[in-house]
């Protein structure tokens, strides 16, 4: 196989560290940038022969379109999710879309949970207490999980990895998901949507970002749930309605909130933007309670799922160059 050129875009340092590893046997060559892929960018596309893409990059019709009219036929996402890829049009134009299906589901796993966990028990706001000498416990007191009933919707590999994980400390473990599968069957008990609501003491997402999911946590949803309710979301942004979730805050029916996605972290996340003042009233707002946690979209980041963003993502192009599938084609 001849040479082959991959315009990779929204990379970091350590992304080039683990594709530049997971790449050495290759005869493909990765050229770098860490401008996200769009309209304003795609020129950068011309003269290769495929592009990787990451979760804010925006990979509608004009994008695709373009990549097309500059032999692009191969967009190799590094990611699970596809919602910001225009499959349609991909299928017009015929461009090949692969993602990686799988890379460590008990890495956002575990940090669902590490997020509950410092909710639940204020950890943010005991470790700046105790650093000023402050070692009162008042407004520090939490629940147990054993025993508390937690709410999963979503129930494919990252969601029977954060099950798997609750079961191990007593949680009653109730699911959602359309296409249920007996791995979560065995952990938990499967139900509706407003029986989640009705009886979790906390609600993690892991479910898809598609039409049927999108805002499934709005003020309809809140106001169904048990006053002081934990909510996790690790998966998309768009699950939730951020101006409801606040809302439900104020009235006092969201007790915790935990985000590792937000629906516009586009000009927000994967960035360093200490030096400015954010623009994002509602985001603003959710940064400023105290039984807020938000992290920057880094519940996959741990190496051990990088190593496999890497090499799946490099078989899915190697595949591909050599003609042959992979497994991981998107339709």
């Amino acid at each position: 196989m001849q040479i082959k050129k991959v315009a990779v875009f929204s990379t970091k340092p350590y992304d080039q560290r683990f594709l530049e590893e997971a790449n050495q046997d290759s005869r493909i060559e990765l050229t770098y940038f860490e401008t996200r892929l769009r309209q304003r960018t795609v020129k950068l596309s011309e003269g290769f022969d495929a592009v990787s893409c990451f979760v804010n990059d925006i990979v509608d019709r004009d994008v695709i379109e373009q990549l097309a009219k500059h032999g692009v036929k191969m967009i190799a996402l590094r990611c699970a999710g596809f919602n910001n890829v225009d499959m349609q049009a991909a299928n017009e134009f015929g461009v090949r879309v692969c993602n990686v299906p799988s890379y460590s589901p008990e890495s956002v796993a575990e940090h669902a949970l590490a997020m509950m966990f410092a909710l639940n028990r204020k950890i943010t706001r005991a470790n700046v207490r105790v650093k000023e000498h402050n070692f009162d416990l008042d407004g520090l007191l939490g629940f147990n999980f054993a025993k508390a009933t937690i709410g999963i919707i979503g129930t494919g590999k990252i969601g029977v990895a954060t099950m798997r994980a609750l079961k191990g400390l007593g949680c009653e473990l109730l699911c959602y998901d359309p296409y249920p599968n007996e791995h979560a069957a065995a952990l938990g008990e499967y139900t509706d949507l407003d029986t989640i609501y009705a009886r979790s003491d906390v609600i993690s997402l892991h479910c898809p970002l598609t039409d049927d999911t999108y805002h499934i946590i709005d003020k309809d949803s809140i106001a169904k749930m048990k006053d002081n309710v934990m909510l996790i979301n690790t998966s998309r942004g768009g699950l939730v309605n951020a101006q409801d979730a606040l809302d439900g805050m104020k009235s006092g029916k969201v007790g915790y909130l935990g985000l590792d996605v937000y629906e516009l972290e586009g000009d927000l996340f994967f960035r360093d933007l200490s030096g400015r003042v954010p623009n994002d009233d509602v985001f603003a707002l959710l940064l400023s309670y105290p039984n807020v946690l938000v992290t920057g979209h880094q519940g996959y980041f741990t190496k051990e799922a990088l190593e496999q963003i890497a090499s799946t993502t490099l078989d899915n192009l190697e595949q591909y160059f050599q003609g042959n599938t992979s497994g991981n084609e998107l339709k």
